[in-house]
């Protein structure tokens, strides 16, 4: 039923084609690799193989393939192990559809898709534990984002809201290969492996407000 309602939505874009289904983890990595979409819609809770370690396989055997980890806010430690294995981008189950179509777009042309609810529920999940040890994280990440340039700093602000590279090369008036050495810098800089990774340093920092 899901996956049917899942078709319906993403049917409704001709700009977007469904090339197959998967009923479970392991068939969702064999198809992934047969057929090389552009971007897989991932569950969490998936038979034989779950969808935290189909987005690892996957990404490890088809780099260039981005995946969308549908979840819930009760799934907030499983968001951050997906986030972790490479992961593009999380999207509701109970959104919009509108929002699931923006979100394959986004992640098709390689930017993250992280919206401000789910962005405030990870940071929950990542806050948990003993206030020695996330004070002494948030410091760290104070201190790499500090060190940045102010132009880095204005650029992950803007990867954090989800804008690709095209898109934040027009908004500060550069090009895009200018941006991709900015966040290749970015990267570097705070020690992450990719755009949801460096949106979550953009959030827990406060370089993008906190909204409802």
């Amino acid at each position: 039923m899901i996956r049917a309602g899942l078709r319906a939505v993403l049917a409704a874009d001709p700009a977007i084609e469904v090339v197959a289904e998967a009923g479970d983890g392991r068939e969702a990595v064999a198809l992934t690799l047969e057929h090389r979409p552009d971007v897989v819609l991932m569950d969490i809770r998936m038979p034989v193989m779950d969808g935290l370690t189909a987005t690892e396989e996957i990404k490890r055997a088809a780099p260039g393939t981005s995946v969308l980890v549908l979840t819930t806010f009760s799934e907030d430690e499983y968001v951050s192990r997906a986030l972790g294995g490479g992961a593009s981008g999380f999207m509701l189950k109970s959104g919009d559809p509108r929002e699931l179509l923006a979100g394959v777009h986004t992640a098709a042309a390689g930017a993250s898709c992280l919206s401000a609810k789910v962005a405030q529920h990870v940071i929950a999940g990542l806050n948990r534990g003993s206030a020695r040890h996330r004070d002494v994280r948030l410091a760290s990440q104070h201190e790499r984002v500090t060190a940045l340039t102010a132009r880095e700093r204005e650029v992950l602000a803007l990867l954090g809201g989800g804008l690709s590279n095209a898109e934040i090369g027009r908004r500060i008036h550069v090009v895009e290969g200018t941006v991709k050495s900015y966040v290749s810098a970015i990267f570097t800089g705070l020690g992450v492996r990719n755009r949801v990774q460096a949106a979550i340093v953009a959030y827990e920092s406060g370089l993008i407000e906190h909204k409802d």
